[in-house]
């Protein structure tokens, strides 16, 4: 309301000034005298005042038509003019139409008709660094990956994109199974962004894929570094790689190799049940029993496993049933609580024969978790106890339908691993098996009874007498014709 007033007031302000300036030139004397070849025009100071105004609107015009006239020759000359800019402008507003047209086709799944909007946009904008990259991911989704492959090796000339066409042919290699020439690929977008998550996650996976350990634990560095993984996650995949390299040198009978990886790889993490079982057995060969024992507490404590029991074992593997049993004492020690603590304890009393100690240390467990090796161990103490061959084959059936307890399992795809491995055998994940319960239970695998063998040691030589129990019980001494016929056929199915 304000200043519609104020526009009011000084529109009235003007017009009142340009009347008291006519009336005042209106009231002046004389004039201007204009002579020109013999043509002589006199003007009032009016008429002088308005021919001026006139004289300056007529050169404004004949400058602007003479640049217009300027304009229209450079244009028809090739040189860039207003018009040209027009045109250019209409012709980049049709472009990059085209190109957000094509952008959301290929988010709706419409691989050809971002296909044809690419070619639009290219056709109008020239810039192939914008266009290129969505043509190829266009033919991607419609399954024309040759021309894909064309178009991200076009985009390998130019430095800006060179990144993204040597990492589109890198999934498209992927894709088509070919790790090999992928793994150069992916070392070669490492080395354009090194600090590109994508591109670190793909190289640690095909290198820890073709056993190059070295290479996979400089990648994980490198993604430390950049702060793409958290520092304890790095340390356990690197004890992995560092476990992996000492197997691979172990196999090529590299044996002080091996047990410097071994051990370097259980420093990193002493959790890591394969890591401590290799650098306790590296310990064991150099005459060093304490070290391997204190190696294989610290695993215990962290994460009781029957591998760990069974390097226990081999420190003193000459030893009878109740020194044996005095001695992994330390050991359960670490964790008395812990599920496999209990099984082991029970294996052990069986071991020396002491039968209700097995039963007691076994405690509920038949109940609340009876899984085959619980249950096989049940067998074992019936029979040492005296019951008859009906309750043992009942435990044994028992067995045989029981899940098969905890295994190593992958995280991602459940698959099951009969042995510990760096890379997952079915989706070829790095660092994801789990031990523990399969979430299937009617998967077939060990039951983890073999375990007892290793614990008790050696079978003997001689035959027990028919009212005495044999030391060395285990699964295969206590299964009847029956509960082995029927062992048989459930493994067959």
């Amino acid at each position: 309301m304000l200043w519609s007033l104020i526009k009011i007031v000084v529109f009235v302000i003007l017009v009142a000034a340009a009347a008291t300036g006519a009336a005042y030139l209106l009231d002046l004397e004389g004039g201007v005298r204009i002579a020109f070849a013999g043509i002589e025009v006199n003007l009032t100071p009016l008429n002088s005042v308005i021919a001026l105004v006139l004289l300056v609107l007529a050169v404004w015009l004949f400058l602007r038509l003479a640049a217009l006239v300027v304009a229209v020759l450079r244009f028809i000359n090739g040189d860039e003019t207003a018009i040209s800019r027009y045109f250019d402008r209409n012709r980049e507003r049709k472009g990059f139409q085209a190109l957000s047209e094509g952008l959301l086709a290929l988010a709706s799944g419409e691989g050809r008709l971002a296909m044809a909007k690419a070619a639009k946009a290219e056709r109008f904008l020239r810039k192939p660094e914008l266009t290129n990259l969505l043509t190829a991911q266009a033919a991607e989704m419609s399954g024309d990956h040759k021309k894909a492959e064309q178009v991200y090796k076009r985009l390998l000339a130019d430095d800006a994109t060179r990144f993204v066409g040597v990492r589109g042919i890198m999934k498209q290699k992927l894709s088509a199974g070919d790790t090999d020439t992928a793994l150069k690929l992916a070392q070669k977008a490492f080395a354009i962004k090194p600090r590109h998550g994508e591109t670190q996650d793909i190289l640690l996976k095909l290198q820890a894929e073709k056993h190059d350990w070295k290479g996979a634990r400089e990648t994980l560095s490198a993604k430390l570094k950049s702060g793409a993984l958290p520092r304890d996650v790095h340390k356990r995949r690197d004890a992995v790689l560092a476990l992996s390299e000492a197997r691979d040198v172990m196999d090529e009978g590299k044996s002080i190799e091996a047990r410097e990886a071994a051990i370097e790889a259980n420093r990193l993490s002493p959790d890591l049940v394969p890591a401590a079982c290799l650098a306790a057995r590296s310990h064991i060969e150099k005459g060093k029993a304490r070290l391997a024992a204190r190696v294989l507490k610290k695993a215990w404590a962290v994460r009781p496993h029957p591998d760990l029991a069974a390097a226990f074992a081999e420190i003193a593997p000459d030893e009878t049933p109740e020194v044996r049993l005095k001695r992994f004492a330390q050991l359960i020690k670490a964790n008395p609580d812990h599920r496999e603590s209990k099984l082991l304890q029970a294996e052990l009393y069986i071991a020396a024969e002491d039968f209700p100690a097995a039963r007691r240390a076994l405690g509920d467990l038949a109940e609340t978790a009876p899984d085959a090796r619980v249950l096989t161990i049940m067998a074992a103490v019936e029979r040492g106890e005296g019951a008859s061959d009906a309750v043992v084959e009942g435990w044994l059936t028992r067995a045989l339908a029981a899940p098969r307890g905890p295994q190593w399992v992958c995280d991602k795809c459940h698959n099951i691993h009969r042995e510990w491995v760096p890379v997952c055998e079915n989706c070829h994940s790095f660092d994801t098996l789990s031990w523990t319960t399969p979430p299937a239970p009617d998967v077939v695998a060990p039951t983890g009874a073999e375990m007892l063998p290793l614990i008790v040691g050696p079978r003997r030589d001689e035959t027990p007498d028919e009212d005495s129990t044999a030391a060395d019980v285990s699964e295969a001494e206590i299964v009847t014709p029956e509960a082995d016929e029927a062992d048989t056929d459930a493994r067959e199915k």
